[in-house]
C-alpha cells in the first residue's frame, strides 16, 4: 500500500464516509448499469397525536424495490397493520415501476409473514445469528 495513505477507524461514519463512499459506489454503478432510479420509500403508523408506532422504509433501484425495515410496535401487531403497510408499499412500488421486490429477515421475526404474501426465500445464512437464520425473500410484482 501507498505511504501516502492510511487506514483509519471512524466512528460516526454516517457524518463523513457514508456519503462520500456511497456516492462513489452510487456513480461506478452508474456507469456500469444506467442510472440506478434510485428512491427511498417510507410509510408511517402513527396515532392520532403523531407518534410512530410503526413503518416501512424501502428502496429503489433500477426495477428492483428493496424492503429495509417493517416494523409494527408490539401491542399493535396481529391487527392487520402489517398487511396495510406492505400492500401498500408493494402498491407504490409498482406505481414507480418496480418489477420485483427482495428484504431479508430473521427467523425469530417474520419469515412467516412474508411467505403468506407471495414471498420466497431465495437464499439462508445458518446461525446467524446463533441459532437463527437468516432469510432472503422476493417477490415478483
Amino acid at each position: 500500500m501507498d505511504e501516502e495513505y492510511q487506514i483509519v477507524y471512524v466512528e460516526k461514519p454516517e457524518e463523513s464516509a457514508w456519503g462520500i463512499i456511497g456516492h462513489g459506489i452510487h456513480d461506478y454503478n452508474t456507469q456500469q448499469a444506467g442510472d440506478t432510479k434510485f428512491q427511498r420509500l417510507c410509510f408511517v403508523l402513527q396515532t392520532a397525536d403523531h407518534v410512530i408506532v410503526g413503518g416501512v422504509l424501502g428502496e429503489f433501484y433500477w426495477d428492483w424495490f428493496y424492503i429495509d425495515l417493517l416494523w409494527i410496535k408490539e401491542e399493535l401487531r396481529g391487527r392487520g397493520y402489517g398487511h396495510q403497510l406492505l400492500t401498500i408499499a408493494e402498491d407504490e412500488a409498482r406505481q414507480r415501476g418496480a418489477m420485483n421486490v427482495y428484504l431479508d429477515t430473521f427467523s425469530f421475526q417474520a419469515p412467516d409473514f412474508y411467505k403468506l404474501h407471495g414471498y420466497r426465500v431465495f437464499g439462508e445464512l445458518q446461525d446467524f445469528p446463533l441459532g437463527h437464520q437468516r432469510y432472503f425473500l422476493t417477490k415478483q410484482l
